[in-house]
């Protein structure tokens, strides 16, 4: 059960992050304007709260492991939000991360 509320928080925090900066960059880029990057900001704000709710206690090893989500997780944004169409080789290292945020999250530790 732990697993699986963290793995939830996980995917929350991809949300509100890659969210979050995915308003800003529309505000900016596309020229939406101040109330999406001022929603951007304010999802941005909610994922530093969410990420401390993880039941593992160690900074350095929750946000490592969330960059290997990151990195899926903007994938699949792009293909929802934006159209793009990931290659093998994005795949393929997306997969790669997300072995490698099972191994940091999940490997059985002594202590």
């Amino acid at each position: 059960m732990i697993t699986l509320r963290s793995a939830a928080l996980f995917v929350l925090a991809a949300l509100l992050e890659i969210g979050g900066a995915w308003l800003i960059w529309q505000g900016v880029r596309e020229h939406r304007g101040w109330a999406w990057m001022g929603a951007g900001v304010v999802a941005l704000g909610c994922y530093g709260f969410v990420a401390t709710l993880q039941p593992d206690a160690e900074f350095g090893r929750i946000l490592a492991a969330y960059g290997g989500v990151f990195v899926a997780g903007s994938l699949v944004w792009g293909m929802v939000a934006d159209g793009y169409r990931p290659d093998r080789f994005d795949v393929v290292g997306a997969v790669v991360c997300l072995v490698g945020v099972g191994v940091i999250m999940y490997a059985p530790r002594s202590g």
